[in-house]
């Protein structure tokens, strides 16, 4: 069983599609369409992130300008500055500046602004929709982490529609408070139910 995904890294796109600052309306258009995407991030010639065009974007610089599509380019276009996050961000960070911008999805880059991937909603959204085994491996594994292997196999884990039931006897150090909190922040866990009997 592999960690808890907890970073931006964890769950974004590797692969990912942009356009230049010299990119017309047409190509952005097609891109976006093309990709089913609504942004993507408009680079350098090097690959930095200089700034993300939108479908809101393209709307707004045709409607302002009242320029010929190819006259309109993506670099003048384009959000300035990109908003932006590092693949170490914490997941529940890039939620946070998604919903403050309003923003589906955010390009991810590098400590030099190189795009080294994308994170959108859904990216976020899948850590909390694993199935109840894979949910109750992770919460094991998170167990085990904290409490150490010995400790952590004392305690049954089931999970059910995302509810977590932890049986069996509760670890000497450890507060049945501060083990609730502990597996509420595991993702995807929407629930606790602790029956552990105090050690013999």
């Amino acid at each position: 069983m592999t960690r808890t995904p907890d970073t931006v890294a964890d769950v974004m796109t590797r692969a990912v599609v942009a356009v230049g600052r010299d990119a017309d309306f047409r190509e952005v258009a097609e891109t976006l369409r093309r990709w089913q995407v609504s942004a993507v991030p408009v680079l350098t010639g090097d690959g930095r992130v200089i700034g993300v065009v939108s479908e809101a974007d393209l709307l707004i610089a045709r409607d302002r300008d009242g320029e010929r599509a190819d006259a309109l380019t993506a670099g003048r276009m384009m959000s300035v500055p990109a908003v932006t996050v590092h693949p170490g961000s914490p997941l529940a960070e890039a939620g946070r500046v998604m919903a403050r911008g309003h923003l589906k999805r955010l390009p991810v880059v590098d400590g030099e602004d190189y795009l080294v991937g994308v994170v959108s909603r859904g990216d976020l959204l899948k850590v909390h929709l694993a199935d109840d085994r894979d949910l109750a491996d992770r919460v094991r594994f998170e167990l085990a982490a904290a409490l150490g292997p010995a400790t952590a196999v004392e305690a049954g884990v089931h999970a059910e529609d995302g509810r977590i039931t932890l049986s069996g006897t509760l670890p000497d150090a450890l507060s049945v408070p501060v083990l609730e909190r502990l597996v509420r922040s595991v993702p995807g866990v929407v629930g606790v139910e602790v029956r552990l009997g105090a050690p013999a």
